[in-house]
């Protein structure tokens, strides 16, 4: 898969904040194109604090059948520091270094990490769509904004919003289980978004993908680290 990767990564948070200043503007949260996914990749990594090591796993999968295509896992160093609202900048050089091993295209990338429902509107799912030029999802276990409960049925939704602004959806993907936490993050726009992460969800509350490629970056850290 070809990226378009940044020759050197911010090294501070200003520095992190001017670029998501400059990204911001590219975003775009519709459907330029008749939204035909027939694969899609799910996005994901694990850390070890110790080391710093960082593994990143991309799965593809058939949209139809939900049975994977091709995996790619990258490993890297952790060096950008923590700092909420900045995380993306932790994950972002392994994981474009995972898609650029496919042979894949995938025609959307589902991200475990919030999209434009971030503080600065800008989080990993939207840095990775734009870097990728691939329609692409944030989907998070927890909510940056505001939202009430949807109802317990499957499908059940609410707007999440921050400053009056709907930058999100909580969606029920299984009766009575949480939901997780829909935002866009580029080309897609957020009913479109809402009805793919449900596609995905026939049996547990995350998206395959996203469990598929969470298995699997933990399984390549393990054995990074593995003494």
């Amino acid at each position: 898969m070809r990226v378009t990767a940044p020759t050197e990564w911010p090294t501070t948070a200003d520095e992190a904040i001017a670029v998501q200043d400059a990204l911001r503007p590219l975003v775009v949260a519709a459907n330029p194109h008749p939204p035909l996914f027939h694969t899609i990749a799910g996005l994901d990594s694990a850390y070890d604090d110790e080391t710093g090591i960082v593994a990143a796993a991309v799965v593809v999968l058939d949209s139809g059948t939900l049975e994977p295509i091709e995996t790619a896992v990258a490993h890297g160093t952790v060096t950008f520091p923590y700092v909420p609202g900045l995380l993306s900048f932790r994950e972002l050089p392994s994981t474009l270094a995972a898609l650029e091993k496919l042979d894949t295209t995938p025609d959307l990338l589902i991200c475990d990490a919030q999209g434009l429902a971030h503080p600065r509107r800008f989080g990993l799912a939207c840095h990775v769509g734009i870097l990728t030029g691939t329609p692409t999802i944030g989907v998070a276990k927890t909510p940056w904004g505001d939202h009430r409960e949807p109802g317990p049925e499957r499908g059940a939704m609410s707007d999440i919003t921050m400053d009056g602004e709907i930058v999100g959806r909580a969606l029920r993907t299984q009766r009575g289980i949480k939901p997780v936490f829909v935002s866009v993050g580029h080309l897609i726009d957020l009913d479109t978004a809402c009805a793919q992460v449900l596609a995905l969800t026939p049996r547990y509350r995350q998206p395959e993908t996203t469990r598929r490629a969470d298995h699997l970056c933990r399984r390549a850290l393990r054995a990074a680290t593995a003494p």
